[in-house]
């Protein structure tokens, strides 16, 4: 896995630490043991470090059932003999065995407990296969709750896909079922009736025919977080073409409905010009050895790694709508570009707990406005993300609960967005910020990480002490709000709503020549030229303004 011992020991720690300072939170929210065993780091997963994962799984459409089993590889890190995998009901464990052993298994709830009577021993590689069964949870409102969506296309035929973004992986398949531990390789193998075929993540390996039944064997050279994992079952065709980008040659691969072939050949045109603006942005594309593939869903879609779904109906913006109200939203496939966005965050740079996925989203979402910077201009690009400002609500903080699997406010998308336009604004200097971009993702590289961390890498990149700023946008509703006068010739401005040491600059027009100004909590003066001087801010910064007599 990505993390040494040392890390993952530090890291725990630290968990600690938080988990105990908000006790009394949590309690006030009502939070349960499932909760606490769900989304904190216990005892019995720390011991043990993630290196490989074969899933098998038979999906049988007409009874909605799935069965199979999944050998899991591991690293021993520390004495331990209880290991905690996560299933969640109504699917069930039927057995766990290492090295052709039962084992006992203490089930509470969606954690299950499995003893180990094998004798583990510090730097070994064990594993066990644990295999399961029935009729997982079914996703009502894909991709916002999670499980298999079980539809039919046009023609009659079985259209099937999972999702498990926030819920987890355990809804359809046993893991270790926690963000900070991803696996490090992975093989995932589906049996789908022979009229159908499968499509999940990675690389197709082969192809084995049973008859009524085919098993289809992929595998993903990469590490790659639970929830990423998917399978898609239809009667898909395939097409592809050969991006060539900053590593080489980028197989790109298309698995559409049959009667949608000709509108995918038209629509996916978005997906090379999503690499090519992208690598410029963030870096060359960080999974080449398992190549990039856009998979028809009957959900809107989302980013499944190497393995992006799409189901935008073939329009532009979002289900043919502009979310910014701008015009610019329609300059692209919504669903093709947001989720392809994620395999630089959300994929490649993962949150080590699902409280800061404001990681994932506000970095994803300013990437549909650098999207249109590339192709469209830097003015188009800022109209697009200050468009989306009319859907932040400001009643919740972005980062949600720690160790509780408890992820924040939706305003880590347009709120999160408009924080780092923001912060474009502060550098001042665009190739500096594509380049602080890019570093991120080299420097962060195949990691799952925090928000401490993302902070502290930006504060150095920039130069700015950016605490005050995340706890402002982050860690409370409040908009910073410029008090501002003019008395004669002279203008007085001040932050107020803001959190302690905040002391964001600010581009203005006045008389109209830029200027910076530089506010704090109390009250500064600027000796004016002339009366009834006209006073702009940079519509570009996320800020309130309030004229005060």
């Amino acid at each position: 896995m990505k993390y040494r011992f040392y890390i993952l020991l530090y890291l725990t720690f630290m968990y600690a630490i938080n988990f105990q300072s908000q006790g009394l939170m949590e309690e006030k929210n009502n939070f349960s043991r499932q909760d606490t065993l769900r989304g904190s780091i216990t005892p019995e997963r720390i011991w043990w470090d993630l290196t490989y994962y074969h899933l098998k799984v038979k999906v049988d459409p007409e009874k909605r059932y799935v069965s199979g089993e999944n050998t899991i590889k591991y690293n021993v890190l520390s004495a331990n003999q209880t290991m905690q995998i996560d299933l969640q009901a109504p699917l069930n464990i039927t057995k766990v065995t290492q090295d052709g052993k039962n084992l006992k298994i203490l089930h509470d709830g969606n954690a299950h407990f499995i003893t180990l009577t094998k004798q583990q021993v510090i730097g070994n590689t064990e594993s066990i296969i644990v295999q399961y069964e029935g009729n997982p949870k079914e996703a009502i409102r894909a991709p916002w709750d999670g499980g298999f969506s079980w539809k039919k296309d046009a023609n009659g035929k079985h259209f099937i896909a999972t999702s498990c973004q926030g819920l987890g992986a355990s809804v359809w398949w046993p893991c270790k079922d926690h963000m900070y531990d991803e696996v490090e390789s992975m093989r995932i193998s589906v049996t789908v009736p022979s009229n159908l075929m499968d499509v999940s993540n990675g690389r197709l390996e082969s192809i084995e025919n049973h008859g009524e039944t085919t098993t289809y064997n992929w595998f993903v050279d990469n590490p790659i977080n639970n929830y990423g994992v998917n399978v898609n079952i239809g009667d898909y065709t395939h097409f592809s073409e050969i991006f060539d980008g900053e590593k080489g040659p980028l197989s790109m691969d298309y698995y559409v409905l049959k009667d949608n072939l000709e509108k995918a050949k038209k629509q996916f045109t978005d997906a090379p010009k999503m690499m090519k603006a992208f690598e410029h942005w963030f870096g060359a594309y960080p999974f080449y050895e398992d190549g990039f593939k856009l998979v028809e869903v009957p959900y809107l879609g989302m980013e499944h790694q190497s393995s992006v779904t799409y189901g935008n109906q073939y329009k532009q913006g979002y289900l043919g709508r502009d979310l910014s109200g701008t015009g610019w939203g329609l300059k692209f496939d919504f669903i093709i570009i947001h989720e392809s966005g994620h395999e630089w965050f959300a994929n490649n740079i993962t949150d080590i707990d699902i409280a800061d996925m404001w990681i994932h989203e506000s970095f994803t979402n300013y990437s549909e406005s650098l999207f249109l910077d590339y192709y469209y201009g830097k003015k188009a690009a800022s109209e697009y993300v200050i468009g989306l400002r009319k859907t932040i609500a400001n009643k919740t903080p972005i980062i949600g609960k720690y160790n509780v699997n408890k992820s924040g406010s939706s305003d880590m998308y347009n709120k999160g967005g408009n924080m780092l336009h923001t912060l474009r604004q502060l550098i001042d200097n665009d190739e500096k910020w594509r380049l602080i971009l890019r570093k991120m993702n080299a420097d962060f590289y195949h990691q799952t990480v925090a928000t401490k961390q993302i902070e502290d890498f930006l504060s150095k990149e920039t130069g700015f002490n950016l605490n005050p700023f995340f706890n402002q946008y982050l860690r409370t509703i409040k908009i910073p709000t410029l008090e501002h006068t003019i008395e004669n010739k002279t203008l007085k401005y001040r932050w107020t709503n803001t959190v302690a040491n905040f002391e964001m600059p600010l581009k203005t027009t006045i008389n109209g020549k830029e200027k910076w100004i530089y506010p704090t909590s109390n009250w500064k003066k600027l000796e004016l030229t002339s009366a009834g001087t006209s006073f702009l801010i940079d519509e570009n910064f996320y800020v309130f303004t309030k004229k005060v007599n």
